[in-house]
């Protein structure tokens, strides 16, 4: 069973999580073990397939540890197989006015809360083992819906766009606002920084709960310290790259040969 991070959430508790390209169940169960709330299965960058997402779900499921896919676009066949197939919910990539987050929603949600399409034979319904009517109501109930705002037109919209009920978290992508802010890549520039902390104050008025990307111990503490919930620390790729060659960097003196 995964780990309920919509409760967690509610009751003001930050988590830690990574997103995850790689297409390796036994890597999703090592990061359940070490400790992850949550890991964002992420189809918009990586190359995982509706079966691959399958079995990383599972993985997660079996170390009670969130799944979260972040979809490639807001289009109704990307919350199908993403929640079908057992994530607890979905991350949907560039919305920037109220209309993108409301298809957001009413494509995570069952009637009467949306028009995501039923099939109660999937693997979230337990094959049909699962009561028909606890599966819909259960899915409304814990789906969690996580939008991404990374322009300029969605900061400048985020007021109108934390009205629209059924948001879970609010996740702000630094590289994509940096790049709509004419500031490739400055992720720390002070008007990137500014406008991401502009998003995070919206959402704390309007109750709605906060989430960026980290890499960073100094970055994890400046965000948490202003109250945001939803911490992606790094990328899967990145982890093993940074941990293996600091380790090869640190073993290499050892291996030297010396003539």
């Amino acid at each position: 069973m995964q780990k309920d991070i919509k409760a967690a959430l509610k009751s003001g508790q930050p988590l830690i999580g990574s997103f995850f390209r790689l297409p390796s169940p036994d890597l999703a169960e090592i990061f359940g073990e070490a400790g992850f709330d949550f890991i964002i299965i992420d189809q918009e960058h990586g190359p995982l397939t509706p079966e691959t997402t399958s079995n990383l779900v599972r993985a997660c499921d079996l170390v009670g540890m969130a799944a979260i896919v972040r979809i490639p676009d807001n289009q109704p066949w990307y919350f199908q197989h993403a929640l079908d197939v057992g994530a607890l919910g979905v991350q949907v990539p560039q919305i920037r006015t109220l209309a993108d987050a409301e298809r957001a929603v009413q494509l995570s949600k069952f009637s009467p809360l949306g028009r995501r399409g039923v099939c109660r034979n999937v693997r979230a319904a337990r094959y049909s083992a699962r009561d028909r009517f606890d599966y819909l109501e259960g899915s409304n109930r814990d789906t969690v819906v996580v939008i991404q705002i990374e322009s300029k037109e969605g900061v400048e919209n985020i007021t109108e766009i934390l009205g629209v009920p059924g948001i879970d978290v609010v996740f702000i992508g630094p590289y994509d606002l940096s790049q709509s802010l004419g500031l490739p890549g400055q992720v720390e520039h002070r008007l990137v920084r500014s406008a991401m902390e502009q998003v995070v104050t919206a959402c704390h008025l309007a109750g709605v709960a906060s989430g960026v990307y980290a890499d960073s111990a100094e970055a994890v503490s400046h965000w948490v310290g202003m109250g945001v919930q939803y911490i992606a620390i790094g990328v899967d790729t990145a982890l093993i790259y940074n941990l293996t060659s600091k380790l090869v960097a640190e073993l290499r003196p050892a291996v030297k040969i010396t003539r």
